[in-house]
């Protein structure tokens, strides 16, 4: 009875029901006849330019208004080209990206008023995104910039709207969909990144290798946060290439009968097989020491939980890299991971410094001293502040108050999200940033549940890209141009997925 009531409570709380908005017969006419005048003296008094983009606009208005969902694959190709397509406004950057957002949730919320029900839907994740919100809202007691602190807050909200449209409106059967877009969207982030770095196109202080290459870059100005997006997107890649080639006996059918019935497969491997080999290609091309370490981890929890066969070849795997890491560190004269590995060693020993100003910089451990002038930097905040913080969102405009020796530059946040919570919220901060994705890896291991082996697969890539954002954090920020969003794409579709399950459970063993 107490269960039903809660119940109850909840789904009055989350819905709100409207009185029909009253229109008549004559009030729809007029209206119709009004909006027929506008059109008609729009299209003989406009130059013809902008009655097609006129006439374009009214047509992808009318197909989001009949489909919001379409929103949210205009919204995937924005996403990281959002940089090239915004302009400042009010302190922070609007552009096509909010557009597409405020449309897609335009069009959802204008349906549920045409039917007198504005109704919340029961995410799984709704309560950890309130219950973040509220946490770092506190900080904002403490605030030096409120301006600041709304627009950081102002991306969770955006992340909890995205999560919810795609909650309330994705049907399961559109999901293949959705990472179609996504990946062919990374594809092309990809390529233009191996451009970059092949053809040396970019600022001269990003060349590597004697001149030879180039630091990738994207179009996200710097290597680092286009390796973040990247990682974003390789461990679902990953998983799906593992499933699009879960059984090489059928590669070799397709290849024998390509024109007959296996064709859609050997497309599907393709696909996978491409998506994967262009990404990796392209994260290698970033040099990203931190985006490295992030995609490895990641790489071993996404094989590691789709079964515990693949979490026992994933040892021997992880075996077999050490061992590979360990021969590659030698000069052998020949192209061998020597590079690679001597950018992570420079990164571990430039970590174990614990006196920053006192250090001598060179250009080989630049970055990894100015990222370590930053880490304390922040430490030195939170200790001032340690419960909530100097502002969500504040923290490069304190950082001149704790700049440490020569790095003078705020960089916008301190290169590790974590402390940057702590230096921003304090530890309420950390405490409900912490319980968020507690909560957001316990709904994606049930998830995992699902009886369809692609949406399993999507699944474990998802619990991938979870834990590649928790490692790259530890040396970057993430929640930037647009990735911020992207990463709501991927809770929505974990959350779609376990939304299946417990309507329609079909298994209750955590491995296949």
């Amino acid at each position: 009875m107490i269960s039903l009531s809660y119940n109850q409570a909840k789904n009055r709380f989350l819905s709100l029901t409207l009185p029909p908005l009253p229109l008549n017969t004559g009030i729809q006419q007029a209206l119709l006849a009004a909006l027929v005048i506008v059109v008609g003296l729009a299209v003989a008094w406009l130059p013809l330019k902008w009655v097609v983009l006129g006439l374009g606009g009214a047509i992808v208005l009318t197909a989001l208004l009949l489909h919001p969902i379409l929103s949210l694959y205009l919204l995937i190709p924005v996403i990281p080209f959002s940089s090239l397509l915004a302009a400042p406004l009010g302190g922070f950057n609007a552009g096509l990206m909010e557009i597409m957002l405020a449309l897609g949730g335009g069009a959802w919320l204008l349906q549920m008023l045409a039917r007198g029900q504005v109704i919340i839907p029961q995410a799984p994740l709704l309560w950890p995104f309130l219950l973040f919100l509220g946490g770092v809202s506190l900080s904002w007691l403490d605030t030096l910039s409120i301006g600041a602190s709304l627009v950081e807050t102002a991306k969770w909200v955006e992340m909890l709207a995205l999560y919810l449209f795609i909650v309330a409106r994705l049907p399961a059967r559109h999901i293949p969909w959705v990472i179609a877009t996504l990946l062919l969207t990374g594809m092309a982030q990809a390529a233009l990144g191996l451009y970059q770095f092949i053809f040396k196109v970019g600022p001269p202080g990003f060349l590597l290798f004697d001149g030879r290459f180039l630091r990738a870059y994207g179009t996200f100005a710097q290597p680092n946060p286009y390796a973040g997006y990247l990682g974003l997107l390789l461990p679902l890649a990953l998983s799906l290439a593992i499933w699009a080639f879960r059984d090489f006996r059928f590669l070799i059918y397709d290849l024998r009968f390509i024109f007959q019935s296996k064709i859609q497969n050997l497309k599907s491997k393709i696909f996978y097989g491409l998506s994967l080999v262009l990404l990796l290609a392209a994260l290698f091309a970033t040099q990203s020491r931190g985006a490295w370490v992030g995609f490895a981890a990641a790489a071993v929890v996404t094989v590691a939980v789709r079964s515990k066969q693949a979490a026992l070849v994933v040892l021997m795997a992880a075996m077999l890299t050490a061992l590979t890491g360990l021969v590659g560190s030698f000069d052998w004269g020949i192209a061998s991971t020597s590079a690679v590995t001597q950018r992570l060693i420079d990164a571990a020993a430039v970590a174990t410094i614990s006196d920053i100003s006192t250090i001598e910089v060179n250009d080989a451990n630049f970055a990894a001293i100015e990222r370590l002038a930053h880490w304390q930097a922040a430490r030195e905040m939170w200790r001032d502040q340690p419960w909530l913080g100097v502002g969500f969102g504040n923290y490069a405009l304190i950082y001149p108050a704790y700049a440490v020796g020569r790095w003078l530059d705020p960089l916008g946040h301190a290169h590790n999200y974590w402390l940057n919570i702590g230096a921003e919220a304090g530890l309420v901060g950390i405490i409900v940033y912490a319980i968020f994705w507690i909560l957001t890896f316990r709904v994606s291991l049930l998830a995992l549940r699902v009886a369809d082996p692609f949406q399993r697969a999507v699944v474990a890539g998802g619990i991938g890209i979870l834990v590649h954002l928790q490692i790259h954090s530890l040396f970057d920020n993430l929640y930037v141009q647009g990735m911020y969003l992207h990463l709501a794409i991927i809770l929505g579709l974990i959350s779609t997925i376990y939304l299946c399950h417990r309507t329609n459970p079909s298994s209750e063993r955590m491995y296949p």
